[in-house]
């Protein structure tokens, strides 16, 4: 603004001294105009590609430098080849660089060459013309001044043509994302999970009625820009729920079982609404999710995944993720339902001792017993454990069940599991497969019924080698 001040000025003060020169200095003008134009397409087209040159080596330093991922590289990978893709990509990006600086080098350069060319074709008229006596030496040598004043914001606003489209670039990678339509929102009427605006706990009955739900396509959650290809797969996913129905009581447990990709994970997906359902609806104490506030949602049912994923910070900040306000006795608390407290105790500096990037400086059953704190902690009224002791020894096991008995006592419980022998005690199994529930009752029911969870039962215990005697088909 103060650029465009001063010009206009300056033009109106050299227009009043004399037009002539004053038209002879901006027959120069086009030389600043029509460079900057394709000098800002030509950076803005660098900082684009430099952009995408740091996405990638910010992805591959996030999945190869992680714990996870640089184990993986040493077992299988090979470090050379990633070391030089890195560098690769990195030299690129030096490169672009280098070539930016020498742009705007060159056009700064040759701005303040027109601008000098400018004042010697000013001084030169105006020369002529004082020498005539059609102008006075004095108004030449302001003009030459003036001139100054005005090529100095020309060759300001000139670059800053430039660093606005470089900037641009960055704009709309922001904006991408920032204009990417969220696929949940909550209802201009949404109100809290009946029963929970105090805060506490509170049976909660959860109902699937009539479901049937198909992931969403690719551009639908993502950005091409995201993705590295030039255009998303619009294509939509296979349903994956076919007219599910499923009724949790408040209090009682319910056991999820069949074949890996039976839809068990989607469902509890759903009821944690971290999608919505294409047919039918979820209910929550008799509500449709959708006409509740998704913050509610989420402070009522609690979800337990197998990977048991911690942040790389302290025990407490990863403990108190759902309750910031939490107390330290509180949290000693949790620890000791969680059969974790002499653990923690044990630790260099207790609470305050970090856990390193997704927890790798605990074990397995460590981390899935922490997350059970945290659970704990955020005192959901539901909650959903989603093959929770699927990669733990029987030891780990063990511990994690007997932890899992505080955290689902007194609550509202769906139980995925592929270990049988963990739901028996469930008021109600059932049995998905292809997304379709195919049985449903209690264990010995099921078994009695000899249909696909006896054969589950079958097959998996004459792999353990670890039948019960008591039941019929094992006797």
């Amino acid at each position: 603004m103060s650029n465009i001040v001063t010009l206009t000025l300056t033009l109106g003060v050299m227009i009043y001294i004399s037009w002539q020169i004053t038209l002879l200095a901006l027959v120069l003008l086009p030389i600043f105009v029509v460079p900057a134009r394709r000098m800002g397409r030509r950076m803005a087209a660098l900082s684009r590609e430099a952009a995408e040159h740091n996405a990638r080596m910010s992805t591959q330093m996030t999945e190869r430098f992680s714990a996870p991922g640089a184990t993986l590289v040493k077992l299988f990978g090979r470090p050379d080849l990633e070391s030089r893709e890195f560098a690769d990509r990195a030299d690129r990006v030096r490169d672009i660089g280098v070539r930016r600086a020498m742009l705007q080098a060159y056009f700064f350069t040759a701005l303040t060459l027109v601008s000098a060319l400018a004042l010697a074709l000013v001084y030169g008229l105006g020369g002529w013309l004082a020498v005539n006596e059609h102008l006075s030496a004095g108004a030449v040598v302001s003009l030459a001044l003036l001139l100054t004043r005005m090529y100095a914001p020309l060759t300001a606003l000139a670059n800053a043509r430039v660093e606005i489209m470089s900037a641009l670039v960055s704009f709309e990678r922001v904006f991408e994302v920032l204009d990417l339509t969220p696929l949940i929102t909550d209802a201009p009427d949404a109100r809290p999970v009946p029963g929970t605006e105090s805060g506490r706990p509170v049976p909660v009955s959860v109902r699937f009625d009539d479901v049937s739900f198909a992931y969403p396509a690719a551009d639908k959650v993502s950005l091409a820009s995201l993705e590295e290809v030039e255009q998303l797969d619009n294509r939509a996913g296979t349903t994956v729920l076919h007219h599910v129905d499923l009724d949790v009581p408040a209090g009682s447990m319910v056991a999820l079982v069949g074949s890996s990709g039976a839809g068990k994970s989607t469902i509890a997906s759903l009821a944690t609404r971290l999608y919505d359902v294409d047919e039918g609806s979820v209910q929550l104490s008799g509500v449709d999710i959708r006409d509740l506030q998704t913050a509610s949602v989420h402070r009522t049912v609690g979800l337990v995944t197998q990977d048991g994923h911690l942040f790389h910070d302290t025990v407490r900040a990863n403990l108190v993720l759902a309750r910031p306000d939490t107390s330290d006795e509180e949290i000693w608390d949790a620890l000791r339902r969680a059969r974790l407290d002499e653990l923690v105790a044990s630790l260099p500096d207790g609470l305050d001792t970090i856990v390193g990037e997704r927890g790798y400086r605990l074990s397995g059953g460590e981390r899935q017993r922490m997350t059970i704190a945290r659970l704990l902690l955020a005192q959901p009224s539901v909650v959903i454990l989603d093959e929770a002791t699927a990669h733990l020894d029987s030891t780990s096991e063990a511990a994690v069940q007997e932890a899992l008995g505080e955290a689902l006592e007194g609550r509202t419980s769906i139980v995925i599991a592929h270990r049988l022998s963990t739901i028996r005690a469930a008021d109600q199994i059932v049995v998905l497969e292809a997304g379709r529930v195919v049985e449903r009752g209690d264990h010995p029911t099921l078994l009695a019924r000899n249909g696909r969870y006896a054969e589950l039962y079958r097959t998996q215990f004459a792999d353990d080698g670890d039948a019960n005697e008591d039941d019929p088909l094992t006797a």
